[in-house]
Order: C-alpha cells, then sequence, then structure tokens
C-alpha cells in the first residue's frame, strides 16, 4: 500500500481536503474561521475560503508522518517568523484555538484519537482514508506522466 510520504505532499494535501470538504460533515469551519489569523506572525486572515480544510488535511498528513503529536508541538510547526520592523525577526508559535479545534472536528469524525499521554495520532479508519487518497493521487500523477510507471514498486 502506497502511504502519503510517497507522492507529492501539495497533490495529496489538495484532494484530502477537497475529501473533507465534500464527505466528512464533522469537518466544518468554525463562524470566525473567515475573520482569524493563523498567527501573530501574519498579518492578515487567509484569503483561500477553503482554507479550514487544507489545515485539516494538512493536520492528518502531519500526524501520520510523524506520529502522535501534541498542540504544542503542532503550533512550532504551523508557526512562522514575526517581522518587528527594525529589529530582528524572532520564531512565533502559531495559534493554538485553529489546531485544536480541527483535531476536535477530526476526532469527532473518527480519523484522530488520543493517544496515552503524547498527544493525538491517526486511527486506523484514518490511516486506510489517507492510503487510499495517496493511491488516488499516485493514479493521476501517471495519468499526467505516463515515463513515472517504470518507478513503481512491485506490488
Amino acid at each position: 500500500m502506497l502511504t502519503p510520504n510517497e507522492v507529492p505532499a501539495q497533490e495529496f494535501i489538495q484532494k484530502l481536503a477537497e475529501y473533507l470538504k465534500n464527505n466528512v460533515r464533522q469537518v466544518t469551519p468554525p463562524p470566525w474561521a473567515s475573520v482569524v489569523k493563523t498567527g501573530a506572525h501574519v498579518q492578515r486572515p487567509p484569503e483561500n475560503p477553503d482554507w479550514w480544510y487544507i489545515r485539516c488535511a494538512s493536520l492528518l498528513r502531519k500526524l501520520y508522518i510523524h506520529g502522535p503529536m501534541g498542540i504544542e508541538k503542532l503550533r512550532a510547526e504551523y508557526g512562522g517568523r514575526k517581522d518587528y520592523g527594525v529589529k530582528p525577526e524572532h520564531a512565533v508559535k502559531a495559534g493554538g484555538a485553529i489546531i485544536r479545534k480541527a483535531l476536535q472536528q477530526l476526532e469527532e469524525a473518527g480519523l484522530v484519537e488520543k493517544y496515552q499521554n503524547k498527544g493525538r495520532r491517526v486511527t486506523a479508519k484514518g490511516r486506510k482514508l489517507l492510503e487510499e487518497i495517496a493511491e488516488e493521487v499516485k493514479e493521476e500523477l501517471i495519468k499526467e506522466i505516463p515515463s513515472l510507471e517504470k518507478y513503481q514498486r512491485a506490488s
């Protein structure tokens, strides 16, 4: 079975976000999602109206690849450099409410679960979904670029 590590992240996240938007009713942007910034390091809210689904898909992929992770670690992952004007820039964590609410929704959908005291991890149902979407992305890439077929693993 193909894993999300083996396909391009951009295409995988787009496909997974599309799936979450159309098929998982528990994952919906909260009312404040259209006006909130994603962290102290950004100046404006995201311009993409589907950014909530993209963030949820990205969170799922990160949890799949990096194992159980807590909110603080994910805040550091999604953080960035804050511009202090003439002073030097420093690393700043992303907002925790967005990550927390997204993880709660994914947990409600049965794709993520709490794991001991180490944070959250992807459930068996979530793993199956991610691997199926990775297969779909691979098939689309092979249709677009037929020369990639020779690099396939023997099943």
